[in-house]
């Protein structure tokens, strides 16, 4: 029964070099077989009936806003031309610094220059952005708010989410992380409709609290999870494909990950493996090469939302906040 309520029909999964060491996966359902392929072949063949295409980027962003503004202009017209309708980036996608105090010198409000050359690619292009992590001015000076931003194709920010849980870790075998000391959490949870589906907003270490995507599925319905995220390496080894994978099954949501990736520099290294992952957590897109720079694009169908719900309702089974009494002891 099991395999009957997530049985996905064996398609295949494409894959095209892009220019510039980049590399774009193409995956309609199965991610088992790769082959050659051009542009235009991708279009085409790899577009289900009555699906949407989406994409992920994975990047390594530096200390040049510049820089990383180019980059992700050739990605935008990467998943733009493979026919994306959506395609999200990892978390602080337009600037990463080697000290925290560098976020909070080149923070802007959102109506700032950095973002509005973001609302201009995504109108240039007709493609919807979900700009995940950004370097948003807080309330006081020496504070930022980690703001993941979804901008439509004609350029307008439809929504905005500020990151609730900051990583305030000390890795094992790495380095101490103190994002509170720079950055302001986030209070409210969001979620917004969009031509790919009702999106939930989260970030990175918000990956770590299944209660966030609880909330954002069985309260604020959404059935596509964004987890834009800079992981560490040693975390991401350890935890980043499972966690995905388990915010997918326990909401049946499809879940598109946009990750950092490699050495942004000395003192700083990010993980990688951007994936799409669909409700029944089966990946559906995934880069070849877990550090290189590239996007991965996914055809998801939202009637496959609907049918694994239909047959594992857990929406109906689940106890509500106030079964759940504390155990006499």
């Amino acid at each position: 029964m099991p395999l009957a309520l997530c049985f996905n029909p064996d398609t295949t999964l494409l894959l095209r070099p892009i220019p510039s060491s980049t590399h774009l996966a193409i995956s309609s359902r199965h991610p088992r077989s790769w082959s050659p392929i051009s542009r235009a072949a991708a279009t085409v063949s790899a577009m289900a009936v009555g699906s949407v295409r989406v994409a992920t980027a994975q990047m390594t962003s530096i200390d040049d806003l510049a820089a990383n503004f180019a980059t992700c202009s050739r990605l935008v017209q990467e998943a733009a031309s493979a026919g994306a309708k959506l395609l999200c980036f990892p978390e602080s996608f337009s600037f990463i610094g080697a000290n925290d105090e560098d976020s909070v010198k080149i923070a802007e409000p959102l109506d700032g220059p950095i973002m509005q050359q973001y609302r201009s690619l995504a109108r240039e292009s007709k493609i919807w952005l979900s700009l995940g992590g950004f370097q948003e001015k807080g309330s006081e000076e020496a504070h930022i708010c980690n703001t993941h931003v979804v901008i439509d194709d004609a350029g307008n920010i439809r929504s905005s989410y500020r990151k609730i849980h900051l990583f305030d870790v000390d890795v094992p075998g790495g380095r101490s992380y103190k994002e509170s000391s720079y950055t302001e959490p986030g209070k409210d949870m969001v979620a917004l409709d969009s031509p790919v589906g009702r999106l939930g907003l989260t970030v990175c270490y918000d990956l770590r609290f299944a209660d966030l995507y609880q909330q954002l599925r069985f309260q604020h319905e959404a059935q596509v999870l964004l987890v834009p995220a800079a992981f560490t390496k040693i975390t991401g080894e350890a935890h980043w494909e499972i966690l995905l994978r388990a915010r997918a099954i326990e909401t049946q949501c499809y879940v598109m990950a946009a990750a950092q990736a490699g050495k942004h520099n000395d003192k700083r290294e990010s993980y990688g493996d951007t994936l799409i992952i669909d409700p029944c957590g089966t990946v559906v897109g995934r880069l070849p090469d877990r550090v290189s720079t590239g996007i991965a694009i996914a055809d998801i169908d939202l009637s496959l939302v609907d049918s694994v719900r239909t047959r594992m309702p857990i929406a109906k089974h689940r106890k509500p906040f106030n079964f759940w009494r504390p155990a006499s002891l």
